[in-house]
């Protein structure tokens, strides 16, 4: 059977992470549950079934499957260089909020009519707790944006996405500075959730805004911290990702005329 015949040769979960004879590692998967769902969809075991009656009108009718692992995420620098490339293929963004609480995301990457400016805006906003309104995503301005590597291979969230992230957890780190001197508490007693810094057990404490505020009015602030709430950086991915699924096609043909249905 084609579906028991890639299953027998699929890496099993407990399998992973998976080192492959080429250097890299495929840190997760599930195979199998791709493949047991398409064959669910298009209904694999009633095959035989239709097969036959497709046969009894003169139809010739066939299925084909196809398993995939992708790598995309492209792509760690170092495999890129051992491979005879002649650049690093890190993404990176900069992140900057004006003392009105608005977020510019600039990012090094490009949309081509993918939707990054959604994508990003969306990974900003739930990661800093803003209003997804509240953010412009800026790119594909050389003067404006810092150096990237492009979109292609399914990189630009894999890659840029992280790039993003890490800039948001740099502005987190440094609300937490001044929420703290702001609250009067440790910095390490300052949780972070919602758009909420907070003193930790206590109903105590201080939105971004207000902290994004008093960065840029600094009239009480850490007498050790730059004012100003803007934050960059770059990423340079430790792996490939792999996305895997399964393709089942069904096609029935008629020999007289060639017309063929999926």
């Amino acid at each position: 059977d084609p579906a028991e015949f890639r299953r027998q040769n699929f890496i099993r979960k407990d399998q992973f992470p998976y080192q492959t004879p080429v250097a890299l590692v495929y840190d997760t998967g599930d195979y199998e549950t791709t493949l047991d769902e398409a064959m669910r969809l298009i209904d694999y075991q009633g095959f035989p079934a239709r097969k036959a009656a497709a046969a009894a009108k003169g139809m010739k009718r066939g299925i084909g499957i196809s398993c995939y692992i992708e790598a995309c995420g492209l792509a760690p620098s170092q495999v890129v260089g051992a491979l005879g490339g002649g650049v690093g293929l890190w993404e990176s963004a900069k992140l900057r909020f004006s003392h009105t609480g608005k977020l510019q995301v600039m990012t090094g990457t490009h949309t081509h009519g993918q939707g990054h400016e959604t994508t990003f805006a969306q990974l900003a906003a739930e990661k800093l707790g803003i209003p997804f309104e509240d953010i412009e995503v800026i790119h594909g301005d050389t003067e404006k944006t810092p150096v990237g590597m492009g979109t292609y291979g399914s990189r630009s969230l894999a890659v840029g996405g992280e790039a993003i992230a890490k800039s948001c957890d740099k502005l987190i780190a440094k609300g937490k500075k001044i929420a703290a001197h702001l609250l009067e508490a440790a910095e390490a007693d300052i949780e972070f959730k919602a758009g909420q810094f907070s003193v930790a057990g206590t109903d105590r404490s201080k939105s971004m805004g207000e902290v994004v505020f008093t960065a840029y009015v600094p009239h009480n602030y850490p007498p050790d911290l730059e004012p100003g709430m803007e934050e960059g950086a770059f990423f340079d991915p430790p792996n490939f990702t792999f996305p895997a699924g399964t393709y089942i096609c069904e096609v029935e043909i008629d020999p007289d005329t060639g017309v063929v249905r999926i």
